[in-house]
């Protein structure tokens, strides 16, 4: 496997606006090792804390990261997909983005409108946030790996192979997969297997996407106050 070192100045994440940050994850103390027994005490008069924050004991405490902005990183890892995602069979997070914009929005477009057809959703839209963070660290390059494996990991619809290959790489400890973008040709993603494997992003913009009962046809960018057809 060849590991290749990630540097971006600007790594591209779209999450839906329904998700707020979590307050707990943005001013708990530096000390990640005491969050198991601070979130206890804040649960004996905030019952919803163990739904708000997730199954934080899914994140080693030298793996946590704390501050402004942290929990669009936690969230990641503590709130799970009990369907999956390429890389994560549902029991593990994983915190996924892209090289462009452009790559961000096809790939969460594409799963987005995998929901809205299951749920037999009307026409109708979907705020989304932009998130923009630097990435600095070494992943495993999913575009080494050889024919026929190559393919089947980067398989459009079935996940199969690429759960059963990150989940091995990750239990020897890879910090997560560098790979081209299924969704727009030419697009680079990450998936990133540890919170510190990212930097802690920032929000950028905001998004509309359009359903129109059948697909996403568009969507607008609120920074340009323009609506994009797809």
């Amino acid at each position: 496997m060849v590991t290749r070192r990630v540097a971006w100045t600007r790594g591209w994440r779209v999450i839906a606006s329904r998700y707020p940050p979590i307050d707990l994850f943005e001013g708990l103390t530096q000390d990640p090792a005491i969050w198991d027994a601070l979130i206890e005490l804040e649960q004996l008069t905030n019952p919803r804390i163990r739904d708000e924050i997730g199954a934080i004991n899914l994140v080693p405490p030298e793996d946590r990261i704390v501050g402004p902005g942290a929990s669009y990183v936690m969230a990641a890892f503590t709130h799970l997909n009990p369907r999956g995602s390429r890389f994560s069979d549902g029991s593990y997070g994983v915190y996924y983005a892209a090289r462009e914009l452009e790559a961000a929005i096809a790939e969460t477009i594409h799963h987005f409108e995998i929901f809205a057809r299951d749920s037999g959703d009307p026409v109708r839209t979907e705020a989304m946030r932009v998130l923009v963070g630097e990435v600095d660290a070494d992943f495993e390059e999913v575009g080494s790996v050889p024919e026929p494996d190559r393919s089947a990991i980067l398989h459009p619809q079935n996940y199969a192979a690429s759960q059963s290959y990150a989940a091995a790489l990750r239990a020897d400890g890879a910090m997560g997969l560098v790979y081209p973008s299924v969704r727009r040709e030419g697009g680079e993603c990450i998936a990133a297997f540890k919170p510190k494997a990212v930097r802690i992003p920032r929000q950028e913009r905001h998004l509309q996407y359009r359903w129109n009962g059948s697909r996403v046809d568009r969507y607008f960018d609120h920074s340009i106050d323009q609506w994009i057809m797809l």
